[in-house]
């Protein structure tokens, strides 16, 4: 899985000239959170957030009247409010990879730039949980187990072919680190076509620790 199958495209950009009042009205009309701000070579220079906007806007608590207010905000552009510093990614760039970019930086969204810095996309934390319940299986009737697996070659393989001599079926699989024990991996694994008690049985008889089991 890559971004480039999951990010929102064609982008809507803004120019960095634009008053911040017609980003916000912008980003509420067509529900986004987030701007890739470009110049006039279609280049990106900036990324303005919803979070930005909302903060240059005007307490109610202000003393100034409409007309004050309105004529102040009108001056306000895009340039002033916005984030130089943008984290990017690629279309080819992998969704796991994506993942670790927005969590180690803290943000909910990446703009997809092409060769030249142009914005072709975005993938925003949205995308990311979608294709996290694509790849679990999510919303799909069948068998969900939790495993603790040896760390070793072939274990993975010995397991789909225990479902399989069973004649179940496999939805989806993912791993996770157990950290109290480096020799052991867990394991998430969705099935579907078969006992429940018979898979435990199986995969306890191979090995595998069955932390959990339920259907889902």
């Amino acid at each position: 899985m890559f971004v480039g199958d999951h990010m929102s495209a064609p982008v809507v950009t803004v120019k960095p000239d634009l008053p911040f009042q017609e980003a916000l009205k912008l980003m509420r009309e067509k529900h986004f959170r987030r701007l890739p701000v470009v110049d006039k070579k279609e280049k990106l220079i900036g990324i303005i957030s919803e979070r930005d906007l909302l903060y240059a806007s005007p307490s109610p608590a202000s003393s100034l009247s409409v007309w004050e207010i309105n004529y102040l905000l009108s001056k306000i552009k895009v340039e002033r409010l916005m984030s130089t510093s943008v984290i990017t990614t690629t279309a080819p760039t992998s969704i796991e990879n994506a993942a670790h970019l927005m969590v180690t930086h803290k943000i909910g969204g990446l703009p997809v730039v092409d060769d030249d810095n142009h914005p072709v996309g975005i993938i925003t934390e949205t995308d990311i949980f979608t294709t996290l319940v694509e790849m679990f299986g999510g919303g799909e009737p069948g068998l969900r187990l939790t495993l603790s697996i040896p760390t070793r070659k072939g274990v993975l393989a010995q397991l789909a072919q225990a479902v399989f001599d069973l004649g179940g079926d496999i939805i989806s699989v993912g791993t996770f680190p157990i950290e109290r024990n480096p020799e052991e991996s867990g394991l998430v694994i969705k099935v579907r076509d078969i006992s429940k008690e018979q898979l435990i049985d199986t995969l306890e008889g191979i090995g595998d620790h069955v932390l959990d089991a339920r259907e889902v």
